[in-house]
């Protein structure tokens, strides 16, 4: 039992140090080909890189540059969304997602939102999930100490200092809690797609049959809800709402 135990444990280590080995030489020779103007061969050799379960910005970074210079631009898109949600502050991926979004036929306006959403969405899009959980740990944890402070001392001044904390960590809660929410909800939740398919023909209802909503385009970002069978619901940035095949799009 004992050398079953140790095959195992020494297979699995390999195996690491396998993965530990390839990943960096599958990277560097993904960066030759680039830099030789063979994309097609450097994606290859990136996306092998994924099939180790492997990812990170840099790598979904280089495969969208890749995509990009080979005109594919719903996989363009792709590779630089998954990288931005990787490295949300990253200005050379926001920079290069917006020179590929150019390239869409779609130009939709998104909804407009409350100013106070509108500013939630930037910093949390700004702040990593984190430096958010932190801060509300922080500020939870100077309302109970106030709190309890606050009925322990019986001095004026302490006391009216103790009272401005605390209800400025309790106004600080609010935005903190729903923006640490969202974040959570949107990492577990991957409703964010593109299409990949060059035209589709959304539907009212998930029925082939059914009436035309809209036309969508390649690499158009639309959020997913419902599912029936071969068939999701799509949402456009503008609130129009569609049936489309899900193999006509890709999550994020």
């Amino acid at each position: 039992m004992r050398s079953v135990i140790l095959h195992i444990f020494l297979a699995v280590a390999c195996s690491g140090i396998v993965l530990a080995q390839t990943a960096p030489d599958e990277f560097e020779r993904g960066n030759a080909f680039y830099r030789d103007g063979k994309y097609d061969q450097a994606v290859s050799a990136y996306e092998s890189i994924l099939k180790q379960g492997l990812a990170s910005s840099s790598l979904y970074f280089n495969i969208g540059n890749c995509y990009f210079r080979l005109g594919r631009i719903a996989p363009a898109i792709l590779a630089y969304e998954r990288a931005l949600r990787l490295q949300p502050n990253d200005g050379d991926i926001k920079h290069n997602l917006n020179l590929v979004n150019l390239k869409t036929p779609d130009r939709i306006e998104p909804l407009p939102e409350l100013f106070f959403i509108e500013w939630l969405r930037s910093f949390s899009a700004v702040v990593p999930l984190h430096t958010i959980a932190r801060l509300f740990a922080v500020c939870w944890l100077l309302l109970f100490a106030g709190l309890s402070i606050f009925y322990l001392l019986a001095n004026p001044t302490i006391l009216r200092l103790l009272r401005g904390l605390a209800i400025a960590s309790a106004v600080a809660l609010i935005p903190l809690t729903i923006i640490l929410v969202t974040q959570i909800v949107d990492s577990r939740n991957r409703t964010d797609a593109v299409i990949t398919a060059s035209v589709v023909t959304a539907k009212t209802s998930p029925d082939a049959q059914s009436v035309d909503a809209f036309v969508a385009h390649e690499g158009l970002k639309v959020k997913l809800s419902d599912a029936v069978g071969e068939w999701i619901k799509i949402v456009l940035p503008d609130g129009k709402v569609g049936w489309i095949r899900e193999q006509n799009c890709e999550r994020i």
